[in-house]
């Protein structure tokens, strides 16, 4: 039995208008009520896995699913490829990855990149610290890395966020690595459990299109013993130029600038299609670790993405709970 979404006004949490606690209260006020009803129940995790009890087997879905899951002896009765899913265990630890480099601070719709990934930290944050899992952050901003160590209780949770919404622009020059935290990450925190790592996974945008990307080796090994979660924060304007003359563009990173013509069809047309095509080996390169991948834009519903991504990959959910069915005879 599926479950919509609810119908009515699109909610956004703007919290650039907001105090860091206000906008914070927002923020949890939304997620709670919005999508809490959708993911109540026994204690899931946000995703299926990881766990140590394993779950009900189900067909195995191409470029979602993680061949090393597969449930070879249901594969061979049935003809047909099935995975099987597990039950994450109680008391996880919970690790995100956030991406505060310059290139964050940039928006152009209804909430700034850096924004939206405050919102997908917290939305994690706050469906597992109510079920009482512990949760830490490494944060990349300026060139520099800081860790929040992994805690349960909503007071630890509202210092990474506050850090996160008030932390001012990266104004040394420092590059961020990010390849590089994501492989310390990797290597340093050997609890399993959930793994979030939230970028807009620019890096290696301009490099050459048949090399693996900066970061993919480094995701690897995090998802060979962890479950992993990418989300990425998109903003319309890094997917298409509107026609609006001559504007001078600036690299957040290296604060180069350029003078484009926007009115020119031609480089419209090739900044989409490279635009697109980095897109495509992003999700490419994700699935390729085996992290599921969620895109959340600035332009859109971020609470409705979010409940439809983690529906998808929950719909198994009441299936798992629900009372055994009973023969004719029983």
């Amino acid at each position: 039995m599926s479950r919509d979404l609810p119908s009515g006004e699109r909610v956004q949490v703007d919290l650039r208008r907001l105090a860091p606690e206000r906008a914070l209260r927002r923020l949890e006020l939304t997620i709670v009520r919005r999508l809490e009803g959708f993911l109540h129940g026994d204690h899931l995790g946000l995703l299926p896995g990881p766990g140590s009890e394993l779950a009900e087997a189900r067909v195995y879905r191409p470029g979602e699913d993680d061949v090393r899951r597969m449930d070879w002896s249901v594969t061979a009765r049935t003809t047909t490829p099935h995975v099987r899913d597990v039950i994450a265990d109680r008391e996880l630890e919970t690790w995100a990855l956030v991406d505060m480099s310059a290139s964050m601070d940039f928006g152009t719709a209804a909430m700034e990149k850096r924004e939206l990934a405050v919102a997908a930290v917290g939305t994690v944050g706050f469906l597992t610290q109510r079920l009482g899992d512990r949760f830490g952050g490494v944060v990349v901003r300026g060139g520099r890395v800081r860790r929040w160590p992994a805690q349960s209780g909503r007071l630890a949770l509202y210092g990474l966020l506050r850090s996160l919404l008030t932390a001012s622009a990266s104004a040394d020059g420092h590059p961020d690595d990010f390849s590089g935290t994501l492989d310390q990450m990797s290597r340093v925190y050997q609890r399993r459990g959930l793994r979030v790592v939230v970028s807009d996974f620019l890096d290696g945008a301009g490099d050459d299109p048949a090399a693996p990307l900066p970061w993919e080796r480094a995701m690897k090994r995090l998802s060979a013993r962890h479950q992993v979660l990418a989300v990425e924060i998109v903003d319309p304007r890094e997917l298409e130029l509107p026609a609006v003359g001559v504007v001078w563009l600036t690299d957040p990173e290296t604060g180069a600038l350029s003078e484009v013509d926007t009115n020119d069809a031609g480089l419209r047309m090739r900044y989409a299609a490279a635009a697109a095509a980095h897109r495509e080996r992003v999700r490419t390169a994700l699935r390729r670790c085996g992290a599921a991948h969620l895109v959340l834009r600035t332009d859109r519903d971020w609470v409705a993405d979010t409940a439809r991504f983690v529906l998808g990959h929950r719909r198994v959910a009441q299936r798992l709970h629900a009372p055994p069915t009973r023969g004719v005879g029983g």
